[in-house]
């Protein structure tokens, strides 16, 4: 079986956009999936990327014209300007590690927590939301806040930044399988060949 290593920060509307047709692609090519959350700050720090705030305008621009295109295409809820963004994801991160860590469905709260910011206008840095989140999925959310606080969380959160660094990746989201790497929900075709193919 065919694994692929999902990094994303739950911030990005580009992991929003390719979530569901990524986990569709997983099951159909029967890969297995190890959701990685990472620090996106810090490989931007590491990798020369630049937070959205301190692009150029022309950058700035052109990302509204290419999330309204992608919005269209997909035909999808996307909330271009949302309430709660930028947001402090890293909370959220931890809970989904959690989440893992406990046998639940770790991609699954992913995708809720999401869902959330760009097609509900949700707070993915307020506990409460991040509980009733959970618990809308039959999780129990109180449980993982507070085990999101434990150190081996937070050594599974660096350990995904530092390995996505070591392996190449500088943007969310990005699906490693072997030694490829497919940046943004764009590539995801390619991703699919790739499970088919085996190569």
């Amino acid at each position: 079986m065919p694994q692929v290593d999902y990094y994303l920060t739950l911030a990005s509307p580009y992991a929003y956009m390719g979530h569901t047709r990524f986990v569709d692609i997983s099951k159909k090519m029967k890969a297995s999936v190890a959701i990685k959350p990472v620090n996106m700050g810090y490989i931007f720090s590491k990798t020369g990327g630049l937070p959205l705030g301190k692009r150029s305008p022309a950058r700035q621009a052109y990302r509204f014209q290419e999330l309204e295109r992608w919005r269209q295409h997909l035909d999808i809820p996307l909330i271009l300007k949302p309430k709660f963004f930028p947001v402090n994801d890293l909370q959220a991160s931890a809970m989904v590690i959690a989440a893992d860590l406990k046998g639940k469905n770790g991609i699954d709260l992913a995708g809720a927590y999401l869902r959330a910011v760009w097609a509900e206008e949700r707070n993915i840095n307020a506990p409460d939301t991040l509980v009733s989140i959970a618990n809308d999925l039959g999780m129990d959310g109180a449980e993982l806040l507070t085990q999101s606080d434990l150190v081996e969380v937070a050594q599974i959160f660096e350990r995904n930044s530092q390995d996505a660094l070591d392996i190449g990746v500088f943007g969310a989201p990005t699906y490693a399988v072997g030694e490829q790497l497919f940046w943004g929900q764009d590539r995801l075709d390619f991703l699919e060949h790739a499970l088919k193919s085996g190569t």
